[in-house]
C-alpha cells in the first residue's frame, strides 16, 4: 500500500487520508528516456526498471488509467507509436544517434528529447496528459519541464540515487557524475510526489536529498504470479534446460556490471570446491545475462574471472533470455545468488521467491524487504565471498533447508502482486493530481 513516510518512518501528520473521493487521473505520460519498455531486460541498460514500467503501465490501464509511454528510439525505422497492450502507447522520440550512445552520454540528448515530447503533446487539446510519472533521473528532467508547460502534476521515481550507489561502490565501479547530483535534487524539489519502492528508499530521499516527507509515498513493486511461480516444479524445469537434476545450482540473473557482484558468486565457488573438492561434480554455476554499463569495459571479464579461479569448467555463461525462460531458470536453480553493492529493491529476488526458489543476498537497499532472512532466503552482510561460501555449503549439506526456504519464498512472493502495486500508485496520482489543484487554485486565487 501507498503509505507516507516522514523523517522518522511515522505516517506524516500532512498526509491526506484516502483518496478515493478525488479524481483519479485519465491519461498519463510517462517517461523513460534512457530505457524502452519493448526491450529485453538483462541486456544492456535494461533490466528492472523496464519491467517494472511495463508491468505498472498495464495495470494501471486495467483500472482505467491510460498510459502513453515515451522512450527514446535506439534503433532507425521504429514506427513512431507501438500499443503495448489495450490502453498503453508506446511513443518512440528521435533524440541523438540510434546506436552506440551509452547512457551517460544521454543528459546532452535531453533537450532533443523533450523537443520530441512537446511536439507529440502539440497534436492534442489543452490538458490531455492529466499527470506526468518520470523514472530515473534522465527521465525527471524532461518530466519537470513537460509538467510546467502543460500544466500537471509531476510523479518521479528515482529506482536508484547517485549518493547512495557513491556510498557503496563496487571496487573498479566509477563514482556518478555531479552533474546526476545536482538533477536529482532539482527533481526531488520539483516533483509533487516521490515514489519509493521501500521504506528504506523514502529515508534516504529526505536524508540525502532534503525531499519533503509528506511527499514522499512507498509502494513496493510487483510480480508478475501468473509468470513467476513454481508451476511444474524444479525437476520438469532443470530437463526442459538440460540441467542436471542433483546438482546444486546457485544462479545468477541479471546484468553483469561490477554493481551487481557476479564475481563475489565466483569467488565463493572457488573457496567452496577448495575446501569441499568432492562437490565439483554436484555444482553448476549459471550466468544468465549481458554485460552493462562499467562491465561493458571488460565483457569478458567475468569469464577470464572463473578460468583464473580453476572454476570455468562449473560455470555456465548464458546471453539474457525472456521472462518466461527466466521463470523456467528461476524455478530450475537451487537458489539465486544477488551479492550486489546497490539495489532500490531487487526486483530478481521476488520474481525467484515467487517461482519457489530461495534467495541468497547481499543485505543491502531494498534485498531485506525482498528477502525475509533465514525464511525464504539467507541476508549476508558485506560482500565477503568466505561467507557465501558458508551459505552454499550449508545449502550443499541440506537439501532440505532449500526445499522448505522455496516453499516459504513462493508464499511470501504473492504478497508483492501487480494489482497492489498499481492501486497503490493510482492513490499516489490522485493525490499529486489533488494537491496540484489547490495549489494552482490558491496561486491564482
Amino acid at each position: 500500500m501507498s503509505q507516507y513516510v516522514s523523517r522518522l518512518g511515522r505516517r506524516s501528520p500532512a498526509a491526506p487520508p484516502r483518496l478515493r473521493l478525488h479524481r483519479r487521473p485519465r491519461r498519463v505520460a510517462m517517461l523513460s528516456v534512457h530505457t524502452s519498455p519493448l526491450h529485453q531486460p538483462g541486456t544492456g541498460d535494461a533490466g528492472g526498471m523496464n519491467v517494472y514500467i511495463v508491468e505498472l503501465a498495464q495495470r494501471l490501464a486495467a483500472i482505467n488509467i491510460e498510459v502513453e509511454i515515451f522512450t527514446r528510439a535506439t534503433t532507425g525505422g521504429l514506427p513512431p507509436k507501438v500499443e503495448l497492450a489495450p490502453g498503453v502507447l508506446v511513443r518512440h522520440i528521435d533524440a541523438g544517434p540510434y546506436e552506440g550512445l551509452a547512457k551517460e552520454d544521454l543528459p546532452a540528448q535531453l533537450c532533443a528529447f523533450t523537443h520530441g515530447v512537446m511536439q507529440a503533446w502539440a497534436g492534442h487539446r489543452p490538458g490531455y496528459y492529466d499527470l506526468v510519472h518520470s523514472h530515473y533521473w534522465l527521465s525527471g528532467h524532461v518530466g519537470w519541464l513537460a509538467a510546467e508547460r502543460w500544466g500537471a502534476p509531476l510523479v518521479h521515481a528515482m529506482h536508484t540515487m547517485a549518493k547512495v550507489k557513491n556510498a557503496a561502490l563496487a571496487e573498479g565501479d566509477a563514482p556518478e557524475p555531479a552533474a546526476r547530483v545536482i538533477g536529482e535534487t532539482q527533481i526531488v524539489c520539483a516533483a509533487d510526489r516521490l515514489i519509493a519502492n521501500t521504506s528504506e528508499e523514502a529515508d534516504e530521499l529526505v536524508r540525502h536529498y532534503d525531499a519533503d516527507p509528506g511527499k514522499v509515498a512507498v509502494v513496493h513493486p510487483g510480480v508478475n504470479l501468473d509468470r513467476f511461480r513454481p508451476a511444474d516444479g524444479r525437476a520438469a524445469a532443470r530437463a526442459r534446460l538440460g540441467l542436471p537434476q542433483d546438482a546444486l545450482i546457485p544462479l545468477f540473473a541479471g546484468r553483469i556490471q561490477p554493481l551487481k557482484a557476479p564475481d563475489v558468486l565466483l569467488r565463493a565457488v572457488a573457496v567452496l570446491l577448495e575446501e569441499r573438492p568432492e562437490l565439483r561434480s554436484k555444482i553448476l554455476v549459471p550466468v544468465v545475462g549481458g554485460p552493462s554499463g562499467s562491465g561493458l569495459a571488460k565483457p569478458e571479464g567475468l569469464q577470464k574471472l572463473a578460468a583464473r579461479l580453476g572454476i570455468a569448467d562449473v560455470v555456465c555463461f548464458r546471453p539474457p533470455v525472456d521472462q518466461d525462460q527466466l521463470a523456467d531458470w528461476f524455478r530450475a536453480a537451487s537458489v539465486l545468488v544477488m551479492p550486489s553493492y546497490s539495489e532500490s529493491f531487487g526486483l530478481v529476488a521476488i520474481e525467484a521467491q515467487a517461482s519457489g526458489t530461495p534467495v541468497l543476498a547481499a543485505a543491502v537497499g531494498g534485498l531485506p524487504v525482498a528477502v525475509r532472512d533465514k525464511e525464504t532466503g539467507i541476508l549476508v552482510p558485506g560482500h565477503d565471498p568466505v561467507d557465501y561460501a558458508r551459505v552454499l555449503r550449508d545449502f550443499a549439506d541440506n537439501p532440505a533447508l532449500l526445499e522448505r526456504m522455496g516453499e516459504a519464498a513462493a508464499w511470501h512472493a504473492k504478497s508483492f502482486g501487480w494489482n497492489t502495486a498499481a492501486s497503490a500508485t493510482a492513490d499516489v496520482y490522485t493525490a499529486a493530481v489533488h494537491d496540484h489543484r489547490r495549489r494552482v487554485r490558491s496561486h491564482h486565487g
